[in-house]
């Protein structure tokens, strides 16, 4: 098979002029135009032969096409319809070995519940306003993606990864830990986009690992982290009334939990969150 030709600005460029697309910011679109970043993803991804890859937002194809040789198969999941209608012809121009390879799904990634084969990576550019969301979506509905890497604003890869205690610790960090562990992968400078957004972006790895529970118990769990952020500066005693009740039913949970009340949301891990939710199951 012949390589697939990556493309460049200039490609890029006359793709978007040839479509009459201008990257809106509603969308979240930043398309890569540097051939060695989407190598770099490709490679990172840790993709192997009989991969099936849900790539969300792919744009103009940039990361679609280093991704391809890799995988047996691309689910390119395009919420833009003059997009999605493009992606295949470009495959068969600049991949043409690879387009039975590639699945477009012309379809909005934050409600779509359903693929026509069930993915085991997500390898993705994400829009930076639903980047959280929409993997928290997939890891959900999809249990058969085992590793995700996605591309995201800095301090949103940043905000993923981090640990308890940090400043930046917050929702984002322990829904995700629900799944899996989460780790940085590198930075992508700003220069490799078109338009150049005006911040930098990182890499974000999630291997999935064994969840703490059932969908009930997920669903505990994140009310009460969402509570306990929701006002972040305030103690548990005092954030946790939106989930929990009262300050009487708040404190026997978190004693029956064995978390002291005067600890904020941003000092405990996933495993005291989780503690909470299944000591509130046997209070309410």
């Amino acid at each position: 098979m012949t390589e697939p030709q990556l493309l460049g600005a200039a490609q890029i460029r006359q793709l978007a002029e040839q479509l009459s697309v201008t990257p809106t910011k509603k969308l979240g679109q930043n398309f890569v135009i540097d051939p060695n970043t989407v190598r770099r993803i490709a490679q990172e991804a840790h993709l192997e032969p009989n991969d099936i890859v849900v790539e969300i937002g792919p744009g103009l194809g940039s990361l679609t096409l280093a991704v391809l040789p890799h995988a047996d198969h691309v689910l390119a999941v395009e919420i833009d319809t003059l997009l999605a209608r493009q992606l295949p012809l470009t495959i068969e121009k600049y991949a043409p070995d690879f387009i039975s390879r590639v699945t477009v799904i012309n379809d909005d990634a934050m409600t779509i519940s359903e693929l026509p084969r069930q993915p085991t990576k997500l390898v993705a550019n994400l829009p930076y306003n639903v980047s959280v969301p929409v993997v928290l979506h997939f890891l959900e509905k999809f249990p058969s993606i085992r590793e995700c890497l996605v591309m995201v604003q800095a301090e949103v890869a940043d905000r993923m990864a981090a640990g308890p205690g940090s400043r930046i610790y917050g929702v984002p960090s322990v829904k995700l830990a629900w799944y899996g562990d989460v780790t940085k992968a590198g930075g992508v400078g700003r220069n490799v986009f078109w338009p150049a957004p005006n911040v930098n972006s990182g890499l974000v790895r999630i291997v999935r690992g064994d969840v703490p529970g059932g969908e009930e118990l997920r669903r505990r769990t994140f009310a009460i982290v969402d509570s306990a952020f929701g006002q972040r500066r305030k103690t548990l005693r005092s954030s946790l009334n939106q989930a929990l009740g009262s300050s009487a039913v708040i404190e026997e949970i978190l004693g029956k939990a064995g978390i002291e009340p005067g600890l904020r949301g941003e000092q405990l891990s996933l495993e005291d969150f989780v503690a909470i939710a299944q000591a509130a199951d046997g209070v309410q």
